[in-house]
């Protein structure tokens, strides 16, 4: 059955279970570009927020979710200072989505490393050579500093980077949306009980 209103979402226990599921649907539609695309909201110590489109490579209750970044990039730094976070997925044909909340922390280097491997040569390139959130200096271009790295890593493997690897989030709160006629939504928000981790379910007004 598939979980489609507040009433199938309050009936289920796993949150990963429905997110799961929601994520197979938007993989099933077309117009849906990227279903893995999130939106990542991070913030400085003085609490001011920043938000970007990342991908998501993987989940599960051990892992939370994880993406892959440049440690030196404006996310790096902030979740360096403020190791709290937020996703947001949203389908638009579906009419769903979904917030999730929790704490971040890198993932062990080795996996950063397993997944560089898998990375084409042109995104490997793109991650050494890119000085991500800089600014770029006016007597250079991309293209120039890519040619740079090009010519620097020709015949030779490309290493993943000390600055690059991976993140993964632990949720600590899942809210599931679902649209409806009239702006009447249906949202339910799953919270995990720390001692028991338990997931403790509420329905909110939309």
């Amino acid at each position: 059955m598939e979980i489609n209103n507040a009433k199938c979402l309050l009936a289920s226990k796993d949150p990963y279970f429905i997110f799961a599921q929601w994520l197979d649907r938007a993989r099933q539609i077309k117009t849906v570009i990227e279903p893995t695309a999130m939106t990542l909201a991070t913030s400085s110590l003085q609490g001011d927020p920043s938000l970007r489109t990342v991908l998501l490579k993987e989940f599960s209750p051990q892992q939370g979710f994880v993406f892959y970044t440049n440690y030196k990039s404006q996310k790096g730094r902030e979740l360096e200072q403020n190791p709290r976070a937020a996703l947001l997925f949203y389908w638009g044909p579906l009419f769903r989505q979904i917030n999730i909340k929790g704490l971040v922390k890198k993932v062990s280097r080795q996996q950063s490393v397993d997944y560089w491997k898998t990375r084409p040569r042109a995104s490997q390139l793109a991650g050494w050579t890119s000085h991500q959130s800089e600014e770029v200096p006016r007597d250079e271009s991309l293209e120039i500093v890519y040619e740079k790295g090009e010519h620097l890593w020709r015949g030779q493997d490309i290493p993943c980077p000390e600055h690059w690897g991976g993140y993964q989030l632990m949720p600590e709160i899942f809210e599931f949306w679902v649209g409806k006629e009239f702006r009447f939504h249906d949202r339910v928000r799953f919270s995990q009980v720390k001692k028991t981790n338990e997931w403790v379910k509420v329905q909110l007004f939309p």
